[in-house]
């Protein structure tokens, strides 16, 4: 079957839509039932002017008259509020990074202490939520060999050096557990229900040179993977959809070129000054 790659952030939506695939997405994760869901995308519209003077970038946009032209992207950070078997209410955040970026390492960091400040209403009532985050990462981690981690919290007695089986509301609402999918490291193992939800993020068998299309080779012996597979195969021969994943592609791509060009200007500037500084304090030694 030939599906969409589901980690770009129009087509991760359309299947996070699908409250069972929400479900058996985040319950497989945390290894726990989850009892209700729901999925908010939260949308972030980025305004840049991108300069295509370069003679290169004149032809692959050709149809462009404009040397200097104004785009608008959006990226998804997706928000879920579940409440578990155990009847606790949690707010899940999810991630998606293509690329090792560090401006979007700084910026998902201020996005999660934004998300530390804000309320719930649960039952009617304003509550605080302990947050959990999903990281899915298209690069490698090279000290991390396996496809998927839980970064989880103990609670040590420093003092009398065992570890509390207790929880603190306090301090389940200022810490977070962690889990973090690298697709690039996922296999083609398919034993457990874990495998089975990472068999669909595999990035191998494309069937195009972009990777957004792949062939998915399979047996879907569980109603929520049959279900994402034929949610992502929609996504990934329909035309208009499919036309919405290029649209995301090269636009992150512009954008990222445009980043690593001023970073690498940054980093000439800085390393600039570190020059002069450091002549200056040459001059100084010299006159004493």
């Amino acid at each position: 079957m030939i599906i969409a790659n589901p980690i770009y952030d129009v087509v991760f939506k359309r299947m996070m839509e699908n409250e069972k695939v929400a479900r058996f997405f985040i319950g497989t994760l945390l290894e726990q039932p989850i009892e209700t869901i729901e999925v908010k995308p939260q949308e972030y519209t980025y305004e840049g002017e991108f300069d295509f003077s370069n003679p290169k970038d004149v032809e692959k946009y050709e149809n462009r008259i404009k040397e200097r032209y104004t785009i608008w992207v959006y990226r998804l950070d997706f928000i879920a509020t579940i409440k578990t078997e155990t009847g606790e209410y949690k707010r899940v955040l999810i991630e998606i990074q293509k690329a090792k970026n560090q401006i979007d390492l700084m910026r998902f960091r201020n996005y999660l202490a934004e998300q530390y400040k804000k309320e719930d209403i649960i039952n009617g009532e304003k509550v605080v939520l302990p947050i959990i985050t999903i990281y899915i990462l298209g690069f490698k981690l090279p000290e991390i060999l396996t496809p998927c981690i839980k970064v989880e919290r103990n609670y040590k007695d420093l003092i009398n050096k065992t570890t509390l089986e207790i929880k603190s509301d306090f301090v389940e609402k200022l810490t977070h557990d962690s889990y973090v999918v690298q697709v690039d490291r996922i296999t083609d193992r398919y034993q457990t229900r874990l495998d089975k939800l990472l068999s669909v993020f595999e990035q191998t068998n494309f069937v195009d040179d972009q990777k957004i299309t792949k062939e998915f080779n399979h047996t879907t012996d569980l109603e929520e993977v049959q279900i994402m597979t034929d949610i992502l195969h929609h996504s990934g021969t329909d035309p208009e959809e499919k036309k919405k994943i290029e649209t995301e592609q090269e636009a992150w791509r512009t954008i990222n070129a445009m980043f690593e060009d001023k970073e690498k200007k940054y980093l000439k500037a800085l390393n600039e000054k570190d020059q002069i500084i450091a002549d200056l304090m040459r001059k100084l030694d010299g006159k004493k």
